[in-house]
């Protein structure tokens, strides 16, 4: 696998200002809330508690879009759709795609590493019941456009769920949008591709709305829109 790039000044910069980010005072209260009590099975474990940065290849042709971190998986771990089951699957279906050299991710330092690809979320605090508001996903936005134009390839972006797929209609002007759904694509002004997948929540996962075939299948899409 090749060596990782260096990220650009602006994703750096990006990652510190999100890190010390206090604009939304109640996904400030909720994140440290969520670190402090922790949940049982974690208690033993220091908290992130902060913004949570995307993630991955600088030189990144897919990116992968979330809605926001999971309040015990990224606030406990600092990394994007790190320490959860939305993010077992997500990086093991990365890795089945050969976007991410392992399939697994537990903590920053484990040696995850992606591939031609960058994880990151619409909105970058744990909000409460996984529902920001409308003004909080707005104060997101800033961070959300300068992440997407330091990633100078980029050629798709991976929806996952449509909080994420109607984010990026917004950022890459897509109108009429077409319905969100499992497997559909559009294409932006731009050139960049829009492919959407239901999230790989537990809502969807337990309940067979999303299985591993179906995962696969997405990524399997974008390695084929992104070969040369």
């Amino acid at each position: 696998m090749p060596k990782p790039s260096r990220p650009s000044r602006v994703l750096v910069e990006l990652h510190d200002e999100i890190v010390d980010c206090g604009r939304c005072e109640r996904l400030v209260e909720w994140r440290e809330m969520a670190a402090t009590e922790k949940r049982a099975s974690y208690r033993d474990e220091e908290y992130w508690g902060r913004g949570v940065p995307g993630f991955g290849d600088p030189m990144a042709k897919v990116l992968v879009l979330g809605l926001a971190p999971a309040a015990h998986g990224a606030n406990r771990t600092g990394r994007i759709f790190t320490g959860d089951r939305s993010g077992d699957w997500l990086y093991r279906a990365m890795y089945r795609a050969g976007f991410a050299n392992q399939p697994t991710s537990t903590h920053r330092g484990d040696g995850l590493r992606l591939v031609g690809a960058w994880v990151t979320s619409a909105v970058k605090c744990a909000p409460p019941d996984n529902k920001p508001s409308t003004d909080e996903r707005d104060a997101c936005v800033p961070f959300l456009r300068r992440e997407i134009a330091a990633l100078s390839r980029l050629r798709v972006v991976v929806c996952l769920g449509a909080f994420a797929y109607e984010a990026a209609c917004r950022e890459f002007s897509v109108k009429p949008r077409p319905k969100f759904g499992h497997g559909v694509e559009t294409e932006s002004p731009s050139g960049v591709s829009l492919v959407c997948s239901f999230h790989p929540s537990q809502q969807n996962t337990f309940t067979g709305r999303l299985t591993e075939p179906m995962f696969d299948a997405i990524f399997e899409r974008v390695a084929e829109l992104t070969s040369d």
